[in-house]
């Protein structure tokens, strides 16, 4: 297939739209769109400094996102990398940074392909892939007063 075309791969401080993500992978060539919206939740699992056992669940009051300056362009290589193969027709990845409180929008990843497998295909690809390697950290704060790192190198 050609003309397959990154429409978003950016690092926003401001609030996410689903919308925008599904209309912006919007394409007549399409018959499948598949999105992934990934928002803050009410707990995570906290580690316990020398834990033999599965981590404990704590509630999540708020989190801060940081990015690497080159976050934005990791991004974009990735998605790049996602279109070249042709699988899919338009693709879109945005993750905000900053302060988020429980039930705000962290990540959006929209794909629209031909036929819907390539669409959830490349959208699980896409998400599992950004969160692997684009370089951004979460602050988690706890209602217990404890935070926590994740992701840090």
């Amino acid at each position: 297939m050609s003309g397959v075309t990154v429409t978003l791969a950016e690092i926003r401080e401001t609030a996410l739209s689903v919308d925008e993500v599904l209309s912006s992978v919007a394409d007549a060539r399409a018959g499948g769109t598949c999105l992934f919206v990934g928002s803050v939740r009410d707990h995570d699992a906290k580690d316990s400094p020398g834990a033999a056992g599965p981590a404990e669940r704590a509630d999540v009051t708020e989190l801060d996102y940081s990015a690497h300056p080159q976050a934005a362009d990791v991004a974009r290589t990735l998605a790049e990398r996602l279109a070249a193969d042709g699988r899919s027709v338009r693709i879109a990845v945005v993750h905000r940074v900053g302060k988020l409180r429980v039930g705000d929008l962290a990540v959006v990843v929209g794909v629209s392909a031909e036929h819907r497998g390539e669409a959830f295909e490349v959208c699980r690809e896409l998400i599992d892939e950004f969160k692997a390697t684009v370089p951004i950290w979460k602050h988690q704060r706890f209602a217990d007063g404890s935070d926590e790192w994740v992701g840090l190198p």
